[in-house]
């Protein structure tokens, strides 16, 4: 998938808005950037907003992210996200690859169940993508 052409609406992980939020110059920064140029629909749930945030260290930036977050489409995660979320990790494992972080999986549940593409900066997704119909878009 194109980064942006196209794109309806994308889900972005938490490790594009630590590395958007540091200033880190890297191609997925770059895609996130353009999205809110665009003024595309950006999404996130509910791990992505706490993982953020919890990750913020001064009040101030913590407020200021907050609030910004408050205007990005919310995905709901259900009892079948976290189910799917399980079945993906077991899955996986069974085909000896172990995802290091069962976070990403409930991350990966939300994208394949609302068919949203994910931007992200982790190498786990890269299985979840290959082998769980996750669908990613790709940095510059």
């Amino acid at each position: 998938m194109a980064a942006t052409a196209g794109v309806v609406m994308v889900l972005v992980d938490t490790t594009v808005w630590v590395d958007f939020l540091s200033g880190h110059p890297l191609p997925q920064v770059k895609v996130l950037d353009d999205l809110i140029s665009e003024e595309e629909d950006i999404c996130i749930c509910g791990v992505i907003l706490t993982e953020v945030l919890q990750g913020i260290r001064k009040d101030q930036d913590y407020k200021k992210t907050k609030r910004y977050f408050e205007s990005l489409i919310y995905l709901p995660m259900t009892r079948s996200t976290f189910v799917a979320a399980a079945d993906m990790y077991r899955s996986l494992r069974k085909q000896g690859v172990t995802i290091r972080k069962p976070i990403d999986c409930m991350i990966a549940s939300v994208g394949v169940e609302q068919n949203t593409p994910l931007l992200h900066n982790d190498r786990d997704f890269d299985a979840l993508e290959e082998r769980c119909g996750l669908k990613v878009v790709k940095g510059r």
